[in-house]
């Protein structure tokens, strides 16, 4: 029974918008653990947690300390978790869809890069070429691996691909773990790191449907609920405004190249 039937039924939405990384600024399990907390104590009396995911991905610890993070609480908890991708919610920002119980998105939201990614430069010829003598002293032969002005040994190419496949094979498992049965096609055309439209993916069964926030809100709490915006606490001073720029920044890149970038 309402004892205040005036009252409008809110449903908690927690914002994951941004680059993955452990910085300040960033999408990151110190950053966002008091409104997860917070998400799932205001959720305990409608049932219901939405993730509204904006980004193109980051840290694989971090995407991976937040997702398991948040079904912990959603075990103890019993709350059901949907996610509703925007713009782009690709690589990291997919694993961090994963941790929902459902996936939703635009027709036209990237979703998917299910792989992972790293590089550099090679700039031993270059110095080389211009007379520059590199003077590099480690304890333990493999402290300098992949240090860009060295030549590439084989044997620590081999060892980054191996990393990666290691961490690729985690990814994956997490898909199938969250998404299951509904994975609707063969796993090349799912696994191979490439992204799509969010109405692909809903083919796929990389997401489960077509919707945005104010319409699952209402469809969760019924026509008079409204969404309760959950934000980690912004960093402060310049550090604010170099954070949030460079955040921005980051997602025009992704949204007007229609790139998006894998673990890192």
């Amino acid at each position: 029974m309402n004892l205040f039937p005036w009252s409008k039924p809110k449903i908690p939405v927690l914002v994951l918008r941004g680059i993955i990384a452990a910085r300040p600024g960033m999408i990151n399990l110190s950053a966002y653990t008091a409104p997860i907390e917070r998400g799932f104590q205001l959720a305990k009396k409608s049932r219901h947690l939405l993730l509204a995911i904006e980004s193109p991905g980051g840290s694989a610890a971090q995407s991976d300390l937040i997702g398991q993070f948040i079904r912990r609480k959603a075990v103890e908890s019993g709350v059901n978790v949907t996610a509703v991708i925007g713009d782009v919610g690709a690589s990291g920002g997919y694993w961090l869809a994963c941790a929902a119980d459902k996936i939703y998105a635009n027709r036209l939201s990237i979703v998917g890069s299910i792989g992972v990614i790293t590089g550099g430069f090679g700039l031993d010829k270059f110095i080389a070429r211009h007379g520059i003598e590199r003077r590099l002293f480690t304890a333990g032969e493999n402290k300098a691996r992949m240090e860009m002005f060295s030549p590439l040994r084989p044997e620590d190419a081999e060892f980054t691909r191996d990393l990666l496949e290691e961490a690729h094979g985690m990814f994956k498992a997490w898909v199938r773990e969250r998404r299951g049965a509904r994975l609707t096609a063969d796993e090349t055309k799912i696994f191979d790191g490439g992204y799509m439209s969010g109405a692909r993916a809903k083919e796929l069964g990389l997401i489960d449907g077509l919707a945005d926030i104010d319409t699952l809100v209402k469809e969760l709490g019924g026509k008079k609920a409204r969404p309760v915006w959950l934000h980690p606490r912004p960093p402060r001073g310049l550090l604010r405004l170099i954070t949030r720029t460079a955040v921005e920044s980051a997602l025009d890149v992704a949204e007007e190249r229609i790139y998006v970038p894998g673990l890192r």
